[in-house]
C-alpha cells in the first residue's frame, strides 16, 4: 500500500464537474492499493499518517499531528500510485489491485482514518474520474509504502 500525503490548507474532489468533498486544513491522502495488501499494511499506514508530525508547533517547528491542529482528512484512491515504470515509457498497473481487492480495503482504510482523525475525514469515489483541487501547504509532500515501513 502507497499513500502520498500532503500538508493542504484546503483540498477538494470534483466528480462530473460537482464538489464531491472538500477540506479545509489537514491532510490530503492519495492511496493505492498493491495485490497483496493485508488488514496488517493497512493499520500500520493508518496509523503512521494519522501520527505524522507535520504541522508547525508555535516557534514554527513540525511537531504537531493532524490531531493536535484539529485537521481534517481527505482520503482519495489512487490506483497510479503502484504503477511500475521499469521498462519502456508506458506505466505497468499489474501491481495495481483490482477493485474486488481494492475497494474493502480503501472503506476500510476510511473507517480507520474516522476513528483516528478527530476532524472530518471526507474521501473521493473508488474508481470514479476525479479532479482533485488542494492548496499544498509548505509544500509538505510525505511517500509512505507500507511494504518498505517508510
Amino acid at each position: 500500500m502507497r499513500a502520498v500525503v500532503q500538508r493542504v490548507s484546503g483540498a477538494a474532489v470534483h466528480i462530473g464537474g460537482a464538489e464531491h468533498a472538500r477540506i479545509g486544513r489537514g491532510l490530503l491522502v492519495l492511496l493505492g492499493v498493491e495485490v497483496g495488501d493485508k488488514e496488517e499494511e493497512l493499520e500500520w499506514l493508518c496509523g503512521k499518517v494519522a501520527r505524522l508530525r507535520i504541522f508547525a508547533d508555535g516557534d514554527g517547528q513540525m511537531n504537531l499531528d493532524v490531531n493536535e491542529v484539529h485537521g481534517e482528512l481527505l482520503l482519495v484512491s489512487q490506483f497510479t500510485l503502484q504503477a511500475g515504470t521499469r521498462k519502456g515509457n508506458r506505466p505497468s498497473y499489474i501491481r495495481a489491485a483490482r477493485p474486488e481487492e481494492a475497494v474493502p480495503l480503501y472503506l476500510r482504510a476510511k473507517q480507520r482514518f474516522s476513528e483516528l482523525v478527530h476532524g472530518h475525514v471526507r474521501s473521493g469515489e473508488f474508481g470514479a474520474d476525479m479532479q482533485v483541487e488542494l492548496v499544498n501547504d509548505g509544500p509538505v509532500t510525505i511517500i509512505i509504502d507500507s511494504r518498505l515501513k517508510e
